[in-house]
């Protein structure tokens, strides 16, 4: 399925560039005059890199209190750098619609709750963590309001160097949930730390490490001069998946790792799916409360893109 979406999104993407090629390639006519060197095309090509931060909403860390929404249980200093490449059409600089591949990283800790005394200590004596590189490519399209009261047939036609605009899509991401044990990071999706795939616990199912996200944000765009520009974008992708820190429902009965997994895996399992024991509090019961299999995992970017136009022509 995945290879499948993939390859449309080249088919669309190749399709589309044809079709800037095709225009760029008419008589001057086609063409509108952006300033005094560039003809303008209503149908531009884009390419560019972007760079930032990148940050995750999961079960663990958060603030005080039972937990809310964005930046209500926010920490701000898990900012992780993230880069990447787009490119993308853009049709009479109102709409368009862009392809970007973005690699970054994401981490929580519910060590960064020491200090609070309300119902929030539970978390902090839960004691997880986590970091994940996150590789994913998107699909979306854009939109900039401005443009839709220009008309570019106009003698008196200036673009507006300033553009706001909107964005919205579907992505597909990778991930690999990690924890940090005798100073060594150990990968957690083949622990099964919520006993994923146990018969005795049917309703834990073993998770992907891959999962669909649905991009929405919006940013400012700036013309630099004729060919470049730069961006201030902001971008949150609401996820299908809850494991993306690998904490989703509830603890179980230690008990039963041995009868699914042995050597260094078994004793990983055995210190990593329960951090309260030995370390804040006894060992957890089996079937409380570990993660909250309701919310979702999130995540979301800021980035400053530099872009390069092609598609418009020199006056000669």
């Amino acid at each position: 399925m995945i290879k499948n979406y993939i390859k449309k999104i080249g088919i669309t993407l190749g399709i589309l560039i044809t079709m800037v090629c095709f225009t760029a390639g008419k008589a001057h006519a086609q063409y509108y005059f952006y300033d005094d060197s560039y003809y303008d095309n209503p149908l531009i090509f884009e390419v560019g890199i972007s760079a930032g931060v990148m940050n995750s909403l999961t079960d663990l860390g958060g603030k005080k209190g039972i937990g809310g929404k964005f930046v209500k249980d926010l920490n701000m200093g898990n900012n992780e750098f993230c880069g990447g490449l787009y490119m993308g059409l853009l049709y009479k600089y109102l709409i368009g619609l862009r392809l970007e591949a973005t690699v970054g990283k994401v981490s929580a800790y519910d060590s960064i709750l020491k200090g609070v005394t309300d119902i929030a200590r539970a978390r902090y004596n839960r004691n997880l963590s986590f970091r994940s590189t996150i590789t994913e490519i998107n699909l979306m399209l854009e939109f900039h309001p401005f443009y839709a009261f220009i008309d570019f047939a106009a003698k008196d036609y200036a673009p507006p160097r300033y553009s706001p605009y909107i964005l919205a899509g579907i992505g597909y991401f990778s991930f690999n949930p990690q924890a940090k044990l005798n100073n060594q990071w150990v990968d957690l999706q083949p622990l099964r730390t919520e006993g994923q795939g146990f018969t005795e616990y049917p309703e834990s199912k073993p998770y992907k490490l891959s999962a669909v996200s649905i991009p929405v944000g919006g940013g400012v765009k700036y013309e630099l001069s004729s060919l470049v520009n730069v961006r201030a974008e902001f971008i949150y992708r609401a996820t299908n998946s809850d494991y993306v820190d690998d904490v989703s429902r509830n603890y179980v009965d230690e008990n039963l790792f041995p009868k699914y997994l042995a050597g260094a895996r078994l004793n990983n399992a055995l210190q990593l799916h329960d951090r309260q024991r030995g370390e804040y509090l006894p060992q957890s019961d089996p079937g409380k409360k570990r993660g909250n299999p309701k919310d979702k995992d999130n995540y979301f970017s800021f980035n400053v893109k530099i872009g390069i136009v092609l598609g418009k022509e020199r006056i000669r």
